[in-house]
């Protein structure tokens, strides 16, 4: 665990008492720092007070005294439901920052000789396996890495800083907007889409929030960005003409002068003027589709960027076993086979799971975000049918009302029907839960509603095994 010494003697106050916000407030106080703590949730704070902290709210404290307010990453900190604790950060002028934040100070003042590598990696989708993915590669090849912030473990729980080590971060855009000055040795945005406009307000503040990444690099840095959409293509153009970093472009259908591609899931380097094909991704078992060839081709770049060769980042793409909840393969009874794709919270997301197989079941449903699932209707021809559940499932049923569809309670209730439907067949045949939504209205997490569906699965099979 980090100790935070960059706020040694001074005050601070922590708001939102989850993992990331309990771990900052220790990290704090390891370092010497006065922390006061609050949540609005009762059982929160009689938690941190448990574990010894002082639990104020923030209009009992000197605003004179406190040099940061440290913000759990998913409280809106501007716009209309902006949290009291922001504004009362506003109001007194305390800057507003995250765990990222604490873990870049750390970072930057860590001395020359022993400072490790920091590779971060941010986009719409794709960016939990493009972390994972990294990480594996870099520890196939023997390195000493420490893989956290968005996924896993929280940045400040891992090891301290050492000579050689590579923390690869995962960054969400909520995490950016509270980070000022994070300095990454190789930063990634794989692609930029719409999503989390109900915190950022608009599409411009949520572009920005994700450029954050690159705020703070250098001619010596490594910038990696994905060109298939417009955001990225005018970043990369933008960032060549400045000529301040290397910018290494990406794809996942496009040859793509002095970068990486992915080609009909042939990877292709042609980062020195002439495209060399580097290897098939076909045979990545746990690596499925073209968007994953857009993952495979950034962690190719920033593996190479590290100093790994060719052969041994290829190595570790090959022996990839693939990230939990992104189309991960939970078992299969007869001729049906099971996936979970939970991590799949809004359209484009479900539309690379869709786009991946030339049939399916499809289990879709929770808590809708702004388009809903209109950006797939091209695939609702090849689904043999959906099955809803959740608070978005009568909106999606009036999107399918043409196709075959029907409606669930829960994703349990679903599951079974999917599957009974399945078998009545007699065909091979694919049951994939990709929602399509984010997990708010029935689960805590996209993790605890991948885990259920894995349970229920689990249960199917040992029942139809006996």
């Amino acid at each position: 665990m980090f100790s935070v010494t960059t706020y040694k003697n001074k005050e601070v106050a922590v708001f939102g008492l989850g993992r990331s916000g309990l771990t900052a407030a220790e990290a704090l106080h390891a370092g010497g720092a006065k922390v006061y703590l609050w949540d609005d949730n009762e059982k929160a704070r009689d938690k941190s007070i448990n574990l010894g902290f002082d639990i104020k709210k923030f209009d009992e404290l000197d605003a004179n005294n406190i040099s940061a307010l440290v913000m759990s990453p998913g409280v809106p900190i501007y716009g209309p439901k902006i949290n009291w604790a922001a504004a009362w950060a506003h109001e007194n002028d305390i800057p507003i920052i995250g765990d990222i934040e604490l873990f870049a100070r750390e970072i930057n003042s860590t001395p020359e000789n022993i400072r490790p590598k920091t590779i971060g990696i941010t986009g719409t989708n794709g960016k939990s396996t493009t972390t994972a993915l990294i990480a594996h590669i870099l520890q196939n090849a023997g390195r000493d890495v420490r893989m956290g912030g968005n996924i896993g473990t929280g940045v400040l729980s891992l090891a301290p800083p050492k000579a050689g080590a590579i923390y690869v971060i995962e960054l969400s855009s909520y995490q950016l907007d509270l980070t000022k000055s994070l300095h990454l040795d190789v930063a990634i945005q794989i692609n930029v889409s719409e999503d989390h406009i109900e915190r950022h307000g608009t599409m411009e503040r949520y572009v920005a929030a994700k450029r954050n990444i690159f705020a703070n690099q250098n001619s010596e840095d490594y910038a990696i960005i994905g060109v298939d959409d417009d955001f990225g293509e005018e970043l990369a153009t933008l960032l060549m003409a400045k000529g301040s970093r290397r910018v290494i472009p990406i794809s996942s259908g496009q040859f793509v002068t002095c970068g990486i591609s992915s080609i009909n899931q042939f990877l292709w380097d042609n980062s020195s003027g002439r495209a060399n094909k580097i290897a098939d991704l076909h045979n990545a078992l746990a690596l499925p589709g073209n968007h994953n060839g857009q993952n495979a081709a950034a962690a190719f770049a920033a593996c190479r960027a590290i100093g790994l060769s060719d052969e041994t980042i290829v190595e570790g793409i090959m022996n990839f076993g693939g990230l939990k909840h992104r189309l991960q393969k939970i078992g299969t009874i007869g001729k049906i086979q099971f996936y979970n794709d939970s991590k799949a919270t809004n359209a484009d997301a479900s539309a690379q799971a869709l786009n991946s197989f030339p049939r399916l079941r499809w289990i879709a449903g929770g808590q809708a975000k702004s388009d809903g699932i209109d950006p797939l209707s091209r695939f609702f021809p090849k689904i043999a049918k959906s099955y809803l559940f959740g608070a978005a499932a009568e909106r999606f049923s009036n999107n399918l009302k043409n196709f075959p569809h029907e409606v669930f309670e829960t994703l349990a209730q679903a599951t079974q029907k999917a599957y009974q439907d399945a078998i009545e067949t007699g065909d091979e045949e694919l049951i994939v839960l990709s929602p399509a939504c984010a997990s708010f209205d029935q689960y805590s997490d996209f993790e605890a509603r991948g885990d259920d569906f894995i349970n229920v699965v689990n249960d199917i099979i040992a029942k139809n095994q006996k």
